[in-house]
């Protein structure tokens, strides 16, 4: 029996009284029950379809590549991380588990049913010993800062992460792909759509139909170094596609099965399974040898041609031999560290390669402490309003898990290509998320981009301007995760424990502690029913009108203008530069939101957003303070150049929203 201390000790929960424990006895797997409150909700496992509330189903982990899966009822998919959270509404009980295995698992929180043990609820590991951590916290956010921390402090990346990030397969795959890709940033210039980085498939590495990671194909790309240096001439960052495997036609592969790199058989033969469009052996990450080989690969192959980052991809490894093993042990055993040791080599090359900077990488797989080392996204998800729909929980269910640098494939990996109505709700939509990036495989074969649909350009391009005015706000949320464990998007319950609407299934999220995003997830609707939460005043800043927390409220959602709110007293980092291709420049401005009475302040910390930094050691270097009555809206900066203070003799009950620039302060209406 676990108890909880909140003035007094609580009872938080307790083992099933019959057959709580089976460490293997009968077929191998490690099993652990627990009694079942009718009342609980159930929170986390990372990525996982449906919605947030995981209780009364049974839900596997198995990292599998998912392609077309449905975000709302698939399972498995990519991610594997055994963590939960239960509450218990009214009882103020909260606790987190979570059970440090990387071997395959599944969690039952009430779907199945059985005469002669009550209401329970299990977990179940294919290998393996029971380790199990007991996370106590007064709330559900309480409880996933303590996960960061035990599994974790997350990575802080380079501001440039944070914009627009172009990628289709397509473009890589084709064979004049070089030409290709330039113009698609040609068109990107021709229509001043900002873009830091791209995401360079594997294309690059296919020959006759098959993959061979590193390996150039050099009949398209001719000189992979000057293929780099006209998209950094453009100010665009490659990203390069990675995979864990070798084909066995792969050049590298004879070298690396004699050298023992490969996941093997009892007998020493390479496990070989099923990968792409062919058999072929996954790398041991396990194994300190393999480490330095790819290391080594990312370095010579990538990096030294001008490469930016790597996007680890295709690292679910799956390996279902029985009896293939590591250098550890049992495949079965470990499959889900894999990934994480391969993230984290790709790391150390990068680091070793420009110790100065930043690394940014990408992992479409992973578990538990991923956000150490990589960025991640929801895999190939389906062309769908559904899609649209259920990624959000699906990224709100891995945030509170510890993954919140995430997005999805906006406009749908797989599948037919988005009409531009879901185009545009998908971008309105992905703005808001730390991952922003336009990617598909669509079966027509055709491209995903801002300018897919010409009637519908216009407006995306205006979005991805929009998101380029909030990367300082998101550069700021960043350095919280990083810093204080803070997810950079999370669900309304989070922020809004005590507030019982806040935990109803719906499809809006806060991104940080000031903005309440409400994406429109149906099509045909031109308004969204939103229902602010309690104990805090809204502004619309598309109208500049205020609203009262606590009650529904209906608004506006003309396509292209994306449903948010923001709280009341905020102040909001902001880019006032216009956005423009290739043009990287930061003009930082503060969007403050006042309220008729009342004080709040901001602390930021100002570095170049590429510098490696100790996070914990920073200082914030720039503060505003804002205070409001009857009378002015005073406001007094601190390290921001150009403005010391100032008072405004405005009416603060019809000024919704003031832009602090260099120059000095202006009331605005949005």
């Amino acid at each position: 029996r676990w108890q909880v201390f909140d003035g007094k000790w609580k009872d938080a929960f307790r083992d099933r009284p019959t057959q709580a424990y089976d460490f293997g006895w009968w077929d191998g797997k490690v099993r652990h029950y627990l009694a079942r409150e009718a009342d609980e909700q159930v929170f986390g496992l990372g990525e996982v379809s449906g919605d947030q509330d995981r209780s009364g189903r049974r839900i596997r982990l198995a990292p599998i590549d998912a392609l077309g899966y449905s975000a709302r009822a698939s399972g498995p998919l990519y991610k594997h991380i055994p963590f939960s959270i239960t509450r218990r509404p009214g009882t103020g009980v909260c606790f987190g588990l979570y059970y440090d295995t990387y071997a395959d698992c599944a969690f039952d929180f009430g779907c199945e049913r059985d005469n002669y043990h009550g209401l329970y609820r299990s977990f179940e590991a294919g290998a393996g010993d029971l380790d199990l951590y007991v996370i106590a916290g007064a709330d559900v956010g309480a409880i996933t800062r303590r996960f960061i921390w035990l599994t974790g402090r997350p990575a802080l990346m380079p501001a440039w992460s944070l914009g627009y990030s172009g990628s289709t397969m397509a473009l890589a795959d084709a064979p004049d792909a070089p030409g290709q890709l330039l113009a698609w940033l040609d068109e990107c210039r021709a229509r001043n759509i900002p873009c830091p980085s791209f995401h360079l498939s594997s294309g690059y590495s296919e020959t006759g139909g098959r993959r061979y990671v590193f390996h150039w194909n050099r009949e398209k790309f001719s000189d992979p170094a000057r293929f780099v240096a006209a998209f950094a001439e453009r100010g665009v960052r490659l990203i390069a596609n990675i995979k864990p495997a070798l084909l066995t036609g792969h050049p590298d592969y004879e070298e690396a099965a004699r050298d023992g790199l490969f996941i093997r058989q009892a007998g020493g033969a390479p496990a070989l399974a099923q990968f792409w469009d062919g058999l072929g052996a996954w790398l041991d990450f396990t194994n300190a040898k393999t480490r330095r080989w790819w290391k080594a690969k990312v370095r010579q192959s990538l990096l030294e041609t001008g490469i930016a980052s790597t996007w680890n991809d295709n690292n679910e490894f799956e390996v279902w031999s029985p009896s293939a093993v590591t250098a550890v042990g049992p495949a079965s055993a470990s499959r889900a560290v894999q990934p994480l040791l391969m993230m984290r080599a790709s790391h150390e090359a990068q680091v070793e390669h420009d110790p100065d900077r930043r690394p940014f990488l990408v992992s479409r797989s992973g578990c538990a402490g991923m956000q150490r080392y990589a960025q991640t996204w929801s895999g190939d998800n389906t062309t769908a309003w559904e899609t649209l729909r259920y990624n959000l929980k699906m990224g709100l269910g891995l945030a509170l898990s510890g993954v919140s640098n995430s997005g999805h494939d906006i406009g749908g990996f797989a599948g037919p290509p988005p009409d531009p109505e879901l185009l545009v709700r998908w971008v309105e939509t992905g703005v808001f998320m730390p991952r922003f990036s336009i990617h598909s495989w669509n079966d027509d074969g055709s491209v995903n981009s801002p300018w897919m649909h010409e009637d519908a350009a216009e407006t995306v391009g205006d979005l991805i301007g929009l998101r380029n005015r909030y990367i300082p706000y998101l550069h700021d949320l960043s350095w919280r995760y990083a810093r204080d464990f803070e997810p950079i998007w999370r669900p309304l319950f989070y922020d809004f424990p005590d507030d019982p609407a806040s935990y109803e299934e719906r499809d809006d999220f806060m991104l940080g502690p000031s903005l309440l995003v409400a994406p429109v997830v149906e099509p045909g609707a031109t308004e969204r029913l939103v229902r602010l939460p309690a104990s805090s005043a809204w502004i619309d800043p598309w109208t500049g009108e205020g609203h009262q927390g606590g009650a529904p409220v209906t608004l506006p959602a003309p396509l292209g203008h994306p449903v948010f709110l923001v709280r009341e007293g905020a102040i909001l980092p902001v880019n006032l530069a216009p956005a423009r291709f290739g043009d990287e420049t930061l003009d930082l401005g503060f969007e403050l939101f006042p309220p008729a009475k009342g004080e709040s302040a901001i602390e930021l910390f100002a570095d170049d957003g590429e510098s490696i930094v100790d996070v914990t050691a920073a200082k914030p270097s720039i503060r505003i303070e804002m205070t409001c009555d009857s009378s002015a809206i005073r406001v007094h900066s601190r390290g921001l150049p150009g403005l010391t203070a100032a008072a405004l003799r405005l009416p603060p009950g019809e000024t919704r929203r003031l832009i602090i620039a260099t120059g000095g302060v202006s009331p605005e209406l949005a």
